[in-house]
């Protein structure tokens, strides 16, 4: 006498064990962390964490300044984040204001957000 059901499944179980990684937790464990320590470094080759503090710039929540070789700084914009290789590593920190923007971007960008400084 068989204990199986008697009614057909279409549900297939596939091999291996489940991740249990939320990336909308993870991304907002990621905003926790920069805006109770102000800031923090991530590794050149940490692919995952770069992509998390990417899509957290592109809404404003966080900025991110890439290190070069030499120590200097460069602020990242959004779309140059996205592109960004995993040559350098980042400091990802909360923005000191909601609309600041960089002194050094190009005119062209700093006229897209001149309503928002009035």
């Amino acid at each position: 006498m068989e204990s199986r059901s008697s009614q057909p499944t279409n549900v297939i179980r596939f091999p291996g064990a489940r991740s249990s990684a939320n990336p909308h937790r993870d991304q907002r464990s990621l905003m926790d962390a920069v805006y109770s320590a102000g800031s923090l470094p991530i590794a050149a080759g940490d692919r995952a964490t770069k992509v998390m503090a990417t899509r957290l710039t592109i809404f404003g929540f966080v900025v991110i300044d890439e290190i070069q070789a030499d120590g200097s700084v460069r602020r990242l914009r959004p779309s140059e984040a996205f592109h960004a290789s995993t040559a350098c590593p980042w400091r990802v920190s909360k923005p000191s204001g909601r609309y600041r923007l960089a002194e050094d971007w190009p005119e062209a960008d700093q006229e897209l957000f001149a309503a928002l400084q009035a």
